[in-house]
């Protein structure tokens, strides 16, 4: 993991800790949550003021995110709404603490000028040692405050404040008078500075859990399901569809009936055919490693020369993929894919949907040869398949990374998931011959993403 820490590919973006100040404010706050401390003196934290360095130093890598629920956060800056999420148990988490942070920059701005804020992304379980309470995580609820309880007087002395305007004898009443100045000397003046964070809480209908071997479930679609890369037995009960990651025709059926998936090449405002390329080049990566050849310094044409010498021992999924491209690019013959082959969700993304990070989340465990989507998408598994992979392919991969995608991160997503159609004109489809007649548009319309789903599957 050396290599990819040094290149930025992991515990990047995360916020230093190197102050005396600092580093007491997050003491006490630590102290406030859990009742521990550290001996650091330097360390970094992300979005939740989670520290690798603190958990490596307690052994407890879940010290703010006990029984993988209910996660604990310590800000110590709002820059902190740019630094990843570490360890994350559900895939909404940083998007909510993100949309916290944002909502009240302000206020967090002045309150850790000279404190912690230190909270809790509240829901009704604590546990989810049992599958059934899966389903009671409805509803996320923020709770923050500094460790000296800033906001909480700043309530109360608002309180106060109205019930000393408010009341015809609050002027002769003491220890109401008394009771202000107390809490006053505290807080500052509430009244030209009011000390309040927004209330917020989230729906969760449809999230990824780190729990019961990584499970996705999709509440909030016409047609729900769970999917699950562990054991579906446990979680059967749950739900009328629950499906394993491997019954694959089922996992097909389930994203096209609720139109959360679409062809590649179909995509606006993408070049479909050159993102198909590139995954044909990490499936022949992926076969060089399993071959033992070495990809030390290899180029894209390294990589395509080794395709051609090579072809006949290439997987499936390249050979499915290259015919696509050639149909996209040169109008060769239509290729029909169906959810049974390989090559069926590499050649798929999200659609335009509220939820297409979580849809190409699952797609990258369905396509775990692309590593870059996987990297992108989901980084818990894909630092987990990265350790066991040869020496070849993990330096090839994190140069390809470093190279080609940290440089622009936000040009590389846009490249891959935007949304926005293209500002240039849309050039022409390729000439329809005698048997193709039938315009692409309308062959991919006819048939589903590439093809029929087997009936009875």
């Amino acid at each position: 993991m050396q290599r990819l820490i040094k290149l930025g590919l992991m515990f990047g973006n995360l916020i230093p800790v190197n102050s005396p100040a600092l580093v007491d404010r997050y003491n006490r706050a630590l102290k406030h949550l859990t009742g521990k401390h550290t001996e650091l003196t330097d360390f970094h934290i992300d979005i939740s003021g989670f520290s690798p360095e603190i958990g490596e130093e307690l052994d407890d890598p879940l010290y703010l995110n006990r029984n993988g629920v209910n996660r604990q956060f310590i800000l110590l800056s709002t820059d902190q709404k740019s630094a990843p999420l570490l360890n994350a148990s559900f895939s909404t988490s940083r998007g909510i603490l993100r949309q916290f942070i944002e909502e009240n920059e302000t206020q967090l701005f002045a309150l850790t000028a000279r404190d912690a804020v230190a909270g809790e992304l509240v829901n009704s379980v604590f546990s989810v040692a049992d599958p059934e309470r899966l389903m009671e995580i409805r509803r996320i609820r923020v709770e923050a405050d500094t460790t000296s309880g800033t906001v909480r007087d700043a309530e109360e002395l608002g309180r106060l404040t109205d019930r000393f305007l408010g009341e015809e004898d609050a002027w002769f009443d003491d220890v109401l008078i008394a009771e202000m100045i107390t809490i006053a000397k505290r807080t500052g003046d509430v009244t030209r500075n009011p000390v309040r964070l927004k209330q917020m809480e989230f729906r969760q209908e449809n999230f990824w859990t780190a729990h019961f071997g990584g499970t996705y479930l999709f509440r909030g679609v016409a047609h729900p399901a769970i999917l699950t890369a562990g054991d579906p037995a446990p979680l059967a009960p749950l739900m009328d569809h629950v499906y394993g990651l491997e019954a694959r025709n089922h996992v097909a059926k389930f994203l096209d009936l609720n139109g959360l998936v679409e062809p590649v090449v179909r995509a606006p405002g993408i070049d479909g055919a050159a993102i198909l390329r590139q995954k044909m080049d990490f499936i022949v990566v992926d076969a060089a490693q399993e071959a033992g050849l070495d990809l030390t310094g290899a180029t894209r044409r390294d990589i395509r020369n080794l395709a051609r010498d090579h072809a006949d021992r290439l997987p499936s999924e390249y050979h499915t993929l290259r015919r696509l491209v050639a149909w996209a690019e040169e109008g060769g013959p239509w290729p029909r894919v169906s959810s049974e082959d390989p090559a069926y969700f590499y050649t798929l993304r999200a659609s335009d949907v509220a939820d297409a990070d979580l849809v190409n989340m699952l797609l990258a465990e369905l396509c775990p040869k692309d590593v870059r989507q996987l990297f992108i998408c989901h980084k818990e598994l894909f630092y987990r398949l990265y350790a066991g992979w040869s020496e070849t392919k993990k330096s090839y991969v994190a140069d390809f990374l470093a190279r080609e995608y940290a440089v622009d991160k936000a040009g590389a997503r846009r490249a891959l998931f935007g949304f926005e159609a293209p500002m240039e004109e849309v050039p022409p489809p390729p000439p329809v011959t005698a048997e193709r007649r039938r315009p692409r548009e309308e062959i991919i319309a006819r048939v589903g993403p590439w093809g029929a789903i087997p009936r009875g599957r």
